[in-house]
């Protein structure tokens, strides 16, 4: 199955850098979403998750808030 990976990031965030990098180290491609330059965006997704933090990340419908690498490879598997 083709994973769809999404991630929301602020510029000024380091842990969200962390997230990419994690991403990237596993050889997943991802769609990013800068909230700062796309503000509807974080409005929508506080929205459908209640939480108001970055990064989160969404691998196949499944949000993950933070940097949380177990939870990112238990996703990228189910």
């Amino acid at each position: 199955m083709t994973e769809q990976v999404k991630i929301f990031t602020s510029a000024t965030c380091p842990v969200c850098g962390m997230a990419k990098d994690l991403l990237d180290s596993l050889d997943i491609s991802y769609k990013e979403v800068n909230v700062d330059i796309n503000p509807v965006s974080i409005v929508k997704l506080i929205g459908s998750t209640r939480k108001f933090t970055v990064p989160q990340t969404v691998i196949n419908g499944k949000v993950i808030s933070g940097f949380n690498p177990d939870k990112v490879i238990e996703a990228i598997h189910d």
